[in-house]
């Protein structure tokens, strides 16, 4: 357990220190900072309920003289309960935050180190690459990209390049950049002597040491000007040029690399000259050893991306943003592989992933859950004391912006209520590293522990693949719920912007008038594991338990873009040649080495349509669907047939479909007439042992 400190804020909150169960001060942060100070000196780790001086307590711990038995963990309970409408019956919420605090850290994880020397590029027009290169030429290893003419300095302090960019790939520490020079003039062999300038008799070259090709007349002057340098050529042949670099200032109007979500190392501040002013600062700092967190994990034995040089599911490829996800086909087989240094952690490719062969760690879903779980049992204990009846609501947010959001609703609805509304007293916020890592199976998980209903806070800087990756996915959670019974429970709020907190107070203020709802089932007491499937199976069957309708025989429809469900077979068409079968990446369809009969476990499918790509008949289709647990479990024969035996030795080898069907495609044919159709008819054994007999 830990020591918490509470902070009244000169007496701003309706505290009741007797139901907190902890001491509340009214100025730690001032008179009453010896509290703090004693507490430093205890054996146990110290909570604080006071964000607004978290830098102030941090550097008094930082100078005892005894060191901290555990880091220091602060939790806001101002702006999200004591400053909002319904302050005075926030009691539970404090205390489940509290309680929140008071929890173990989540497990490092892993993390990916860059390494940067220094070395800047800058692209741009010659007037604004230039002034900047001169300044940050003094601290940074600096180069320039011309992709217009600009008047070049009179030292050759640093490498200058002219032309036009055609690759631009990479991350901090290793970017490489390729460019075609367009221009007869190469600057990197020009010494700027102006022999060329003076020479040329149309005036087509200025200080820039560039040719105006519309005013060139082709007199060739400043070539023979420049016969001892060699810097002009008409006929140059070889004009692609790369290098490597640490750092990427790109000052272009329209900058153009494949991805939305820029690398780490990248910039591109526009004209803007106070963003390349602000920009210009991070770079030089940019210098050194980094590293950041693994935010993923990746099963390649799970992935329903490709077999058999088929692609089924590329969910993850579709919804990455920083393009650090890549297709990978080796001997037919395929899987995805990630470039952990373009990861940004957004971990959408988690939230979308059928299979769960990508995961997100950062933390992990099973330490999410448990978190998840000590709120709500909390918030339920607190509120029975007062009883109260309600569950709360959980208000999932991005850790950084969100925060931002959420802190600045609380404090404008202390000050200015009329104008804005904070979260109602049953809304307990819980920031997570970006909204899009989150998917189905935190939030039905989060239901299924006693919260009434999970919203989603975007605050406007997602990318748009993220916002309809979480569109289709809420659909998809609601669809759920549907199926056995419930109303729709989860919920996105979309805001435009960080600054947009009319949005958000909009949505608190329409919660509060429509009040807390009650949960939807008795809170499980399960865990939740971190493979997806597995978690998601234990939730199901928990609400399926306490659903208000029974889910019908042949299953509830799901929308489209369901990671659970079954196939629909055209048993007419398929000839179960078993195609299907060794494409199947999850083992949902199996074959019957004794009878032709194609048999499917529903549990086992991930719906990524690798199977009806494959099937050659056609025959197969998707079927996004809701089925019984046990239905679900169950192997299900989806086609059998008459075996067709062999004429010689009786031994089964396909279906007699099959094998009418071949006869009659080949029957016609003049290589199949007499002996050649009847070895058609047997097995493989005994068409060789046939075609022996019938040589000899």
């Amino acid at each position: 357990m830990s020591q918490k400190l509470v902070c009244n804020c000169n007496g701003t909150m309706p505290l009741d220190q007797k139901a907190l169960g902890v001491p509340v001060h009214q100025s730690l942060c001032r008179q009453e900072v010896g509290s703090f100070l004693k507490a430093l000196d205890g054996a146990d780790s110290i909570v604080v309920a006071c964000t607004q001086e978290g830098a102030l307590f941090t550097e008094l711990a930082e100078q005892s003289e005894k060191p901290l038995v555990a880091p220091l963990r602060f939790v806001n309970i101002r702006e999200v309960a004591g400053w909002t409408q319904e302050a005075k019956s926030s009691g539970p919420k404090m205390a489940a935050l509290l309680a929140l605090a008071d929890m173990a850290e989540a497990e490092p994880v892993p993390v990916v180190n860059y390494e940067s020397q220094g070395r800047l590029l800058i692209i741009g027009a010659g007037s604004q690459a230039l002034p900047w290169a001169e300044k940050l030429s003094q601290s940074l290893d600096v180069s320039v990209l011309c992709t217009e003419p600009g008047d070049l300095p009179l030292a050759r302090s640093y490498p200058i390049y002219s032309g036009e960019v055609t690759k631009l790939d990479g991350y901090l520490g290793n970017f490489l950049v390729a460019w075609d020079l367009q221009n007869p003039i190469d600057p990197e062999m020009c010494t700027r002597c102006g022999a060329c300038v003076v020479a040329c008799p149309e005036n087509a070259i200025n200080l820039s040491y560039q040719i105006d090709l519309d005013k060139c007349q082709s007199h060739r002057a400043c070539v023979t000007a420049c016969a001892s340098i060699g810097a002009i050529s008409f006929d140059r042949t070889e004009r692609a040029r790369d290098a490597e670099f640490d750092l990427i200032l790109d000052l272009r109007t329209n900058p153009k690399m494949r991805m939305s979500q820029t690398p780490k190392g990248y910039f591109a501040p526009g004209n803007d000259p106070l963003e390349q002013a602000l920009l210009v600062n991070q770079l030089v700092e940019m210098v050194g050893e980094f590293e950041k967190p693994k935010y993923f994990v990746y099963q390649d034995k799970i992935c329903a991306h490709g077999r058999n040089g088929k692609v089924g599911c590329s969910a993850c490829i579709d919804v990455c943003s920083t393009g650090a996800i890549a297709s990978v086909f080796k001997n037919g087989q395929g899987s995805v592989e990630v470039n952990p240094n373009l990861c940004m952690g957004c971990g959408a490719c988690a939230t979308v992933c059928p299979s769960g062969a990508m995961r997100y760690n950062y933390p992990s879903v099973s330490h999410q859950g448990k978190e998840l779980k000590n709120l709500a049992s909390v918030f339920s204990a607190e509120a029975k004391k007062l009883h109260l009846t309600t569950a709360p609501s959980l208000l999932l947010h991005t850790l950084t912006s969100g925060t931002q959001m959420i802190d600045a609703l609380g404090r404008s609805a202390h000050v200015m209520p009329k104008q804005f509304e904070g979260l109602p007293a049953f809304v307990i916020p819980y920031a997570i590293e970006h909204i899009a890592s989150t998917g189905l199976d935190l939030w039905l998980g989060a239901l299924s522990y006693g919260f009434s209903e999970v919203a989603l806070l975007l605050s406007g800087d997602e990318d748009p693949a993220y916002r309809l990756a979480l569109e289709e996915q809420s659909q998809l959670a609601n669809a759920i719920l549907q199926a056995y019974g419930f109303d729709d429970r989860v919920h996105l709020v979309m805001a435009n912007s960080v600054d947009d907190l009319q949005t958000v107070s909009n949505a608190m203020g329409s919660l509060r008038q429509r009040g807390a709802l009650k949960a939807i089932c008795t809170p499980a007491s399960f865990g939740l594991s971190d493979q997806k499937r597995e978690a998601l199976e234990a939730v199901l069957e928990h609400l399926e338990k306490q659903a208000k309708t029974a889910l019908p025989e042949a299953g509830a429809p799901l929308p489209k873009t369901s990671l659970l469900g079954g196939l629909a077979m055209n048993a007419e068409s398929c000839t179960l040649c078993m195609s299907c079968v060794s494409s199947c990446p999850e083992g949902a369809l199996l074959d019957n080495p004794d009878e032709p009969i194609l048999s499917f476990i529903e549990k086992q499918c991930v719906q990524c349509g690798i199977c009806v790509k494959t099937c050659p008949e056609q025959a197969l289709a998707l079927d996004p669907r809701l089925r019984k647990v046990e239905q679900r479990k169950q192997k299900a024969v989806l086609n059998e047939a008459q075996a067709f035996h062999c004429i010689s030795c009786g031994k089964p080898f396909g279906t007699s479909k099959m094998i009418d069907l071949m006869l009659a495609k080949l029957g016609a044919h003049g290589a199949f007439a007499g002996a050649a159709m009847d070895r058609l008819k047997m097995c493989g054994d005994c068409r060789v042992v046939d075609m022996v007999k019938k040589e000899t």
